[in-house]
């Protein structure tokens, strides 16, 4: 494994001006795809075209699990009875939020960060000589496929963090996680990059105590991890969706790419498990750029970048909105959960592929963040992390709660074009694939955790001295 220097390479401090991010239209938002793989493989990717409903064509191609394994078969394994949801009235053109944070016109995150005198959102990323908390030699949980640097990738997006306009970020204090989560129960929700957030928290984590593996199943879509000297566990909990979601089958009977996504019933595999937690994390926005069709009171009432005659194309931040406001609701009405539950919902983050995707030559080359002028006011991003947003603010409202809060990192994320592995990962996972999408343990993942430690320790009663 390769060691990591301990101050900025001269090239990644010198690198020439970032060059703009491709806008929307010229396929910086790409639609994601993922083939069904067998089991005997560890990952086999195929390439799809989609359409992008209110954003021109667009092509991404995203790996649907890391680890290469059959969401289908999972879902067999994993899935008990899904949860009904009550249904919505579905037109053709996608109804806006009634909550009154959108008639109000809240600003992103106003009331997700209404106890907070900084918002954490908004900032820049500014040099950092120390480097990050951990290295790829010192993190004994590193996932192969995430140690970017054991292949080659150039150092420099390790010597960055970031500043909040008006307020510190403080770095990360293992220790002190520990003690303020002590006795309880955390679950990272959501897809491959809540699985990314998870691995990027047990590295951060296992500087102070050694985490012990509980339990994987069989397709390691669901993992658990115990901290035994302070008692705090720690799981991630695999769903595309949150909602119902189906393969679509092809003539032939086998899964494709796109998926039946039932709005109205929640899956199980991930509800159930909430009683017992004492923090939730959920996340997810990327499998709704693939062509996928929304299903109601057992029947088709839209789709997204479908383009078929006579089928709605709702858009994706429809898709998001409900299905993002339906598991809110089932954690606010969840009886078996604890009353101190806290739910953080992660905004979106978007993808940096260049002048190309997965198997097209895109890359993600760059060593260093980006300029805040770099970035297209027009991507989705903004879209999705509107929606996430608001939802956070309804559901406040809706449920008389304050045990909801808003991890807002698009902005920051936006910034961050240098610190994926793009082509730097063992290649026994992926053949002839650039990985613009995940991101590098050590990297710039580390500051979600960063931001949810600072909220953790402003919501939660102070440890005791001992």
């Amino acid at each position: 494994m390769v060691p990591l220097p301990t101050s900025p390479s001269s090239s990644s401090a010198s690198s020439s001006s970032p060059r703009q991010l491709h806008s929307s239209s010229s396929g910086e938002w790409h639609a994601v795809v993922r083939r069904n793989v067998k089991s005997s493989l560890l990952l086999l990717l195929t390439q799809t075209q989609t359409q992008s409903t209110d954003h021109g064509a667009v092509d991404r191609f995203v790996p649907g699990e890391e680890e290469g394994v059959p969401a289908e078969n999972n879902e067999a394994s994993e899935q008990s009875s899904d949860i009904s949801l009550p249904s919505a009235n579905t037109s053709a053109v996608p109804a806006p939020a009634s909550s009154r944070a959108e008639q109000t016109g809240y600003s992103v995150g106003a009331a997700a960060h209404a106890e907070e005198k900084c918002d954490m959102s908004v900032g820049k990323w500014v040099r950092e000589p120390r480097g990050p908390v951990y290295t790829n030699l010192t993190c004994p949980t590193l996932p192969d496929f995430k140690n970017c640097h054991k292949y080659g990738k150039d150092p420099g997006h390790l010597f960055w963090r970031w500043q909040p306009d008006g307020c510190d970020l403080p770095r990360f204090e293992p220790e002190r996680f520990l003690d303020v989560a002590r006795g309880k129960r955390m679950a990272f929700i959501g897809d491959s990059l809540a699985r990314n957030q998870m691995d990027s928290l047990l590295c951060l984590l296992s500087q102070a105590e050694a985490p012990t593996d509980v339990y994987r199943d069989a397709f390691d879509k669901f993992r658990t991890w115990h901290f035994p000297a302070h008692d705090f566990t720690l799981m991630a909990m695999w769903t595309e969706f949150y909602a119902r979601g189906e393969p679509v089958l092809d003539a032939g009977g086998k899964p494709t790419a796109s998926f039946d996504i039932h709005l109205d019933r929640l899956n199980a595999n991930w509800t159930s498990r909430l009683p017992g937690l004492d923090y939730a994390v959920i996340s997810g926005g990327n499998w709704f750029f693939r062509v996928n069709y929304l299903w109601e009171d057992g029947r088709r009432i839209g789709c997204v970048n479908c383009r078929k005659p006579g089928l709605a194309d709702l858009g994706i931040a429809y898709a998001v909105r409900r299905v993002v406001r339906a598991a809110l609701e089932a954690v606010a009405r969840c009886r078996d959960c604890k009353d101190s539950l806290v739910t953080f919902v992660r905004t979106y983050t978007p993808d940096h592929f260049e002048h190309g995707s997965w198997f097209s030559g895109g890359y993600c080359n760059r060593t260093r963040p980006l300029e805040e002028g770099d970035l297209d006011p027009r991507s989705i991003g903004w879209e999705l992390r509107r929606v996430q947003s608001q939802e956070v603010a309804r559901v406040r409202e809706t449920s008389g709660s304050t045990k909801f809060e808003l991890l807002d990192v698009t902005k920051a994320m936006m910034l961050r074009a240098d610190g994926h592995p793009g082509w730097h990962y063992d290649k026994r996972w992926v053949r002839n694939a650039s990985d613009c999408l995940h991101w590098c343990l050590p990297g710039p993942v580390d500051t979600w955790n960063d931001m949810l430690l600072r909220r953790l320790t402003q919501i939660s009663p102070q440890p005791l001295l001992r």
